[in-house]
C-alpha cells in the first residue's frame, strides 16, 4: 500500500502547465486565427510587459509579501525615463542613459517599499497601498495629467523590434525568468526566501538576515518593473500618466498565483509564474477572439484566480 501511495500521480504539483494544455487545445478549436504565428507571437509580447513584474513578484509573494504599487511604478519609472531621454537629446547615448535612470528608478522605489515594509513594521498591503497612490499621484502631477512623449525616432526600435522573427520584449521576458530561476533555486539567497516566507520567526533564528532577504525582494520586483517601463515606453514612445500600467498589479498577482505560487509564502516557482502569466494571456487572448464585452473579461481573470487560491487551499488541507 505504502508503495502505491508513492507512486500516486501529484495532479497539484503539475495542475498549471495540465491548464494550459486544456486551454491551448480548446483555444485552437474554438478560432482558426489562435494558432497563426502573429497571434501567438502577438500574446507572448503582451504578456511580458506584466510578465517581467510577475517574476520579480514571485520573489516577494514567496517570502510573504506583496506589492500592489507596481502598475503607478510602471508609469512613474517609465515617465522619468522619457524625460531623461529627451533632455539628453534622444539619441544612442541617451537612450542607454535613459535606460539606466529608469532601472535605477524602479529599484529605488522597490528598495523605498523595503525600507517602509522592513524598517517602519508596516503590513505589506498597507505600505505598498500608499506608495502606489503616491507614484500615481507623482506621476499625474509631474505630466500635469498628460502625457510623457519621447522625442527620440529609433527609442521605438527597443519595444517594437525583433530578432530572429521573435519580438525583443519576448527574448527579455524569457531571458529574465531563466535568470531569475535560477535565483530562486540555485543560489542561498533563493533558499533564503523560502524559509522567511514560511516561518520569519524560525529563519530568523537560524541566522538568516529576515529583514534584509524581504528588502532585496521588493528591489528585484522593482528592478523588474523598470524593465517593464522601458519595454512598454519604447513600444509606445510616450507614457500615459493615468492609463500606462493601470491593473499591471492584479495581472502580476494573478500569474503568480495560477502559476501555483502560495499566497502564504514559503514556496513557488518561476517556472510556474510564466505558465500562470501565459494563461492569462491565452485567456484574455481568446476572450477578445470571441468578442466578449471587455467589460466582462474581468469576470473571467476574477474567477480564475479565485479557483486558483481555491485549489492552493484545498491542497493546504
Amino acid at each position: 500500500m505504502a508503495e502505491k501511495h508513492k507512486r500516486k500521480f501529484d495532479y497539484s504539483k503539475y495542475a498549471p502547465l495540465i491548464a494550459l494544455v486544456i486551454l491551448f487545445i480548446i483555444s485552437s478549436v474554438s478560432s482558426p486565427y489562435f494558432l497563426h504565428t502573429r497571434n501567438i507571437l502577438n500574446i507572448l509580447r503582451q504578456i511580458s510587459y506584466t510578465g517581467y513584474i510577475a517574476l520579480g513578484m514571485t520573489f516577494v509573494i514567496i517570502s510573504g509579501g506583496i506589492d500592489l504599487s507596481v502598475g503607478s511604478m510602471v508609469a512613474l519609472a517609465g515617465g522619468i525615463g522619457v524625460l531623461t531621454l529627451n533632455a539628453a537629446g534622444g539619441g544612442v547615448w541617451a537612450i542607454v542613459l535613459a535606460i539606466l535612470v529608469t532601472l535605477a528608478i524602479g529599484a529605488g522605489f522597490g528598495a523605498l517599499n523595503g525600507v517602509v515594509i522592513t524598517k517602519g513594521k508596516i503590513a505589506p498591503f498597507i505600505a505598498t497601498l500608499g506608495t502606489m497612490s503616491i507614484f500615481r499621484s507623482l506621476t499625474l502631477y509631474i505630466s500635469s495629467a498628460g502625457e510623457y512623449r519621447s522625442e527620440s525616432m529609433i527609442y521605438p526600435n527597443i519595444g517594437s523590434g525583433s530578432f530572429l522573427g521573435i519580438p525583443i520584449p519576448v527574448w527579455l521576458f524569457f531571458l529574465m525568468a531563466f535568470l531569475y530561476h535560477i535565483l530562486l533555486n540555485n543560489t542561498r539567497f533563493g533558499r533564503y526566501v523560502c524559509a522567511v516566507g514560511s516561518n520569519d520567526k524560525v529563519a530568523k533564528y537560524s541566522a538568516i538576515k529576515v529583514n534584509w532577504v524581504k528588502f532585496l525582494t521588493y528591489v528585484i520586483t522593482g528592478f523588474s518593473v523598470g524593465l517593464s517601463a522601458i519595454m512598454l515606453s519604447s513600444r509606445l514612445n510616450s507614457v500615459s500618466s493615468s492609463n500606462t500600467g493601470l491593473g499591471y498589479e492584479l495581472d502580476a498577482i494573478a500569474a503568480v498565483i495560477i502559476g501555483g505560487t502560495a499566497l502564504t509564502g514559503g514556496s513557488g516557482s518561476i517556472v510556474g509564474t510564466v505558465i500562470g502569466a501565459m494563461i492569462l494571456g491565452i485567456i484574455n487572448n481568446m476572450l477578445n477572439m470571441l468578442g466578449v464585452s471587455p467589460y466582462l473579461q474581468g469576470t473571467v481573470k476574477g474567477i480564475v484566480i479565485i479557483s486558483a487560491v481555491l485549489m492552493q487551499y484545498k491542497k493546504e488541507r
